[in-house]
């Protein structure tokens, strides 16, 4: 397992140019490849490092397939135009003319990255909150379209791609079995995905600018004076942006924690004022507003959960159930909500 030591950190600071040394670190985040691959050099660490003169950094050392080197620079290199553009994001910094920079440390080659320490982790999304990174994703697009600025890298919220949202691919590799459950619905529910996907699809033309990626509650912080800020730029690639827009819009909605107050009517009290911020900042286009709807019924349908419990209801032989499943997906896909 990789294993860092405060002498370590003292040899990566001094690089980058601090002159106080560490007094103890915490590991903010490990990646266990060890447990599928013993033998496995693969890195995924995050640390935060408090020095002796009272300020803390975070560390992050990397060594996975998907995240070489020149992409974790260009990753950094978006960070620090966004931190120069006014947004609220941790300062990054480099050595050498470098951001991201390669060490060895008890045999394991690692890329390494600094950025300053930022209190205030967002643990519970309300409206205000919503509506507040509504506008900070603006911002950021706003910034990336105007540098065309670029990640060469996959992101996790292409709807046009797999992504870590919904999958009509779930779906589709089960069709046979489908089939065989009711042939009818099964064909039903293939032709409106593809009605749905013919909304969006003319968007794949339109140029992709670089994206963080990954706004969520644990990538999201409040400064002292109640700005809001985000780090980690981990996912960070290349987008279209009214596809991350959404696709960040429906996460914030259905992925985080909320007020008890606002349970059972969470998703569209956050929907509503995540889009109604981005909106402020960067208004839908006539065609993005009409697209709305047929895209938030294709990622409804086939959200992720509920193509689990199809895939859950197939491989215990519940046909009625997978059935259930089916009817519920082709109700989702046709209940069309107003445009934003």
């Amino acid at each position: 397992m990789f294993v860092i030591t405060p002498n370590d950190i003292n040899t990566i600071l001094y690089d980058y140019g601090f002159h106080s040394e560490c007094l103890s670190f915490t590991e903010l985040q490990r990646y266990y490849y060890e447990k599928d691959n013993p033998g496995s050099k693969q890195v995924r660490l995050i640390i935060r490092a408090d020095l002796m003169d009272g300020s803390s950094l975070v560390l992050r050392f990397k060594n996975e397939d998907d995240a070489p080197q020149d992409i974790i620079e260009a990753q950094s290199r978006f960070a620090v135009l966004l931190y120069e553009q006014g947004i609220e994001t941790p300062k990054t910094y480099s050595c050498s003319g470098h951001y991201a920079n390669s060490y060895s440390f008890n045999g394991y080659d690692v890329i390494v990255t600094v950025e300053n320490f930022e209190d205030g982790e967002i643990k519970i999304v309300d409206p205000k909150t919503a509506e507040d990174t509504g506008e900070l994703l603006a911002r950021m697009h706003g910034i990336a379209e105007s540098a065309d600025f670029h990640v060469c890298s996959e992101v996790l919220f292409d709807p046009l791609k797999s992504n870590d949202l919904f999958s009509f691919d779930a779906f589709n590799r089960h069709r046979d079995k489908l089939l065989t459950i009711d042939s009818g619905l099964c064909h039903k529910i293939i032709r409106k995905h593809s009605e749905l996907v013919s909304h969006i699809e003319p968007f794949r033309k339109e140029p992709r600018f670089a994206v963080q990626g990954d706004i969520s509650d644990c990538n999201l912080y409040r400064t002292s004076d109640g700005r809001i800020g985000v780090f980690d730029f981990n996912r960070c690639g290349d987008n279209n942006l009214y596809f991350d827009a959404v696709m960040q819009a429906v996460f914030e909605a259905r992925l985080m924690d909320y007020p008890d107050y606002m349970s059972g009517h969470q998703e569209d009290t956050i929907l509503s004022a995540f889009l109604e911020g981005y909106q402020k900042i960067r208004p839908f286009t006539a065609e993005q507003k009409a697209a709305f709807p047929y895209f938030y019924a294709l990622i409804d349908a086939f959200w992720g959960v509920y193509m689990q419990n199809l895939i859950k209801a197939i491989e215990a032989e519940d046909d009625a159930a997978a059935h259930q499943c089916m009817e519920d997906i082709l109700k989702r896909e046709t209940s069309i909500r107003k445009e934003p």
